[in-house]
């Protein structure tokens, strides 16, 4: 006669390691997918950013550092540059960006040994139309009007004088590449008769790459070219970004190096450097 075999019973201990195994896969699988999206996100804002007529508020406080400035080339530069970027939708097809640079300085021995200024610097304000999409082979550009402002509180922070001209941009964004250039020319039309006038042509090559992770790594040129003393300023500049949270506030900070390759008399001399931190806004 043949024994009766046992029912199979589960130890209560089994069954709990097995729920808190499922439930620990199951947060890893949320939690890998939620870093994932906020990584794409990150990403895709950093590339909104390398692209200046972009549809994403951005406010960007970006500090600069230049010596080697003035007739004993003893001189110090420091700069705060605050740059919102506003888009404007117009239509279904049409954006208006506008792009403010208000400089706020604080400079030693610029003007001699010894003399110190600070306070604000002119405007630079800047519109572009630009098309709400690409062009069938990808192009991004944006043209309009940019104004200069005297709004320098120092006769050495300023030039005196209100100007306008045209500005434009063109870039390309592959994959993890940004490139492209922004330029204006800006010439004087009033202010200060005793204060020379202004004619001057800004421009600006770029070339960025943006990880998956959101770093972007960019190499850039800021160049402008004095038509009434026929001198350059060309400061080339590399920098290092990256995009983040504080709490739900998107955010990006960056460093970097620039090194003047060529300035005017009296002008900065050797290396500078940069740190910008960015308030984002996405739409």
């Amino acid at each position: 006669m043949s024994s009766a075999r046992k029912p199979h019973l589960s130890r209560p201990g089994n069954c709990i390691s097995q729920s808190a195994g499922t439930h620990l896969a199951l947060a890893a699988f949320l939690t890998l997918n939620a870093w994932t999206a906020n990584a794409a996100d990150s990403q895709e804002l950093a590339k909104q950013l390398s692209n200046p007529v972009a549809a994403l508020i951005s406010v960007p406080f970006q500090y600069n550092y230049d010596r080697g400035i003035g007739p004993n080339g003893n001189g110090h530069r420091n700069t705060l540059n605050i740059q919102p970027v506003i888009p404007i939708t117009l239509n279904d097809d049409w954006n208006l960006i506008s792009r403010t640079i208000l400089p706020v300085t604080w400079q030693s021995d610029v003007a001699g040994d010894g003399s110190s200024q600070s306070g604000l610097g002119d405007t630079v304000q800047s519109f572009f139309f630009s098309p709400a999409k690409p062009t069938a082979a990808g192009t991004i550009w944006g043209l309009g009007p940019a104004l200069l402002l005297p709004t320098a509180t120092d006769s050495l922070l300023g030039g005196k004088k209100w100007g306008a001209g045209p500005t434009g941009v063109v870039l390309q964004q592959s994959g993890p590449w940004t490139y492209g250039g922004l330029a204006n020319h800006i010439w004087s039309y009033a202010g200060q008769s005793s204060r020379p006038g202004v004619s001057s042509t800004f421009l600006q090559p770029f070339l960025a790459y943006t990880t998956p992770d959101a770093i972007t790594y960019a190499l850039n040129t800021e160049s402008t070219y004095d038509w009434k003393q026929s001198e350059w300023s060309v400061p080339i500049n590399f920098q290092v970004s990256k995009v983040t949270k504080i709490g739900d506030q998107p955010i990006s900070f960056q460093v970097g190096l620039r090194y003047w390759a060529e300035s005017p008399e009296n002008g900065p001399r050797g290396w500078g450097g940069r740190f910008t931190v960015t308030l984002l806004f996405p739409k």
